[in-house]
């Protein structure tokens, strides 16, 4: 039987972290993920997983990240359920966490989240998305030129060079 789950996303909120009465650590978000497709409007409808973290990844997570945080999800799909306070059985799907991957730098964002406890600048950008640094054009660059530029004429490389 196979039961592994993928996703990246953005957390919803904060993520929400409790201690069972052992003392393990577990956190909770939800993390939206836009659908591939658009709708009739023209717009992405976007599906809002559950996920459950344990451990020293539940402290990690709730300590560095937050709101709109970019993070990848790795783990397994379990369902539950218990009896509300009407006696109905509800039932509830949720991603059970083996690993949470931070996907952005910590300065990518603006410091939405209030228990984040390390400093950030805002996005230079207004669209709050990270942006690469753009590329280097050699003039810094601490090893010199690089020897496999497009300068338009053949590498000569001779069967001795391979070290194979």
């Amino acid at each position: 039987m196979i039961n592994r789950v993928v996703l990246v996303g953005r957390l919803t909120r904060d993520p929400e972290l409790r201690y069972t009465p052992n003392g393990a650590a577990v956190a909770n978000f939800t993390l939206a993920i836009n659908r591939p497709f658009t709708n009739q409007q023209g717009d992405h409808d976007a599906d809002f997983i559950q996920i459950v973290v344990w451990r020293r990844q539940a402290e990690n997570t709730a300590n560095f990240v937050g709101k709109g945080s970019l993070v990848g999800v790795e783990g397994r799909l379990q369902t539950r359920s218990y009896e509300n306070n009407e006696g109905r059985r509800v039932f509830i799907t949720e991603v059970v966490a083996d690993s949470v991957q931070f996907l952005e730098p910590r300065n990518a964002r603006s410091n939405e989240s209030p228990n984040n406890n390390y400093s950030q600048q805002p996005p230079s950008n207004n669209n709050n998305s990270y942006q690469p640094a753009a590329p280097n054009n050699g003039s810094n660059d601490p090893f010199g030129d690089d020897p496999f530029a497009d300068d338009s004429k053949p590498i000569d490389i001779s069967d001795d060079d391979l070290p194979f």
